[in-house]
């Protein structure tokens, strides 16, 4: 467990529901859909020196080549002042396990501490998931019910 700071890592893994095939291609699924998720952190003392011994430095440029590595894309990243100088990236990725491997990747190395890692959800998303629950929700039964 890293002691320049805590973080917490939130996946959530898709559902894929099909209606004209009893058994779908997952790999194909991963293939065209991409799963969005957005990392903030904040910079540790030790990168905010060496941006600061460099202040030109491209860390867009350093994202982008880890999140395409693993076959994603980067959408975009922002600076934010909120708790200390830190970043927010938001990215696509085929595989759901390649976003806990970057931001793992961030927090092992000592470039970033206090590190969220959100899974996104599109508008569309959300509605299969709604409707997902509309058809689960009978089968349900909570404590004390």
């Amino acid at each position: 467990m890293p002691t320049a700071g805590k973080y917490s890592i939130i996946v959530r893994k898709p559902t894929l529901v099909t209606t004209n095939s009893s058994r779908p291609d997952f790999h194909e699924f991963r293939r065209n859909s991409a799963m969005h998720f957005c990392i903030t952190g904040q910079y540790t003392p030790r990168s905010l020196n060496a941006i600061l011994e460099n202040p030109t430095t491209n860390r867009q440029e350093a994202a982008a080549k880890v999140i395409e590595a693993g076959g994603g894309k980067l959408v975009s990243m922002y600076s934010v002042a909120a708790d200390g100088p830190g970043v927010l990236v938001i990215f696509d990725v085929p595989d759901p396990s390649i976003a806990p491997a970057i931001s793992g990747l961030t927090v092992a190395t000592g470039a970033l501490q206090n590190v969220k890692l959100t899974r996104l959800f599109t508008q569309d998303e959300i509605k299969q998931v709604r409707q997902n629950a509309v058809k689960l929700r009978a089968s349900y039964k909570p404590p004390g019910s």
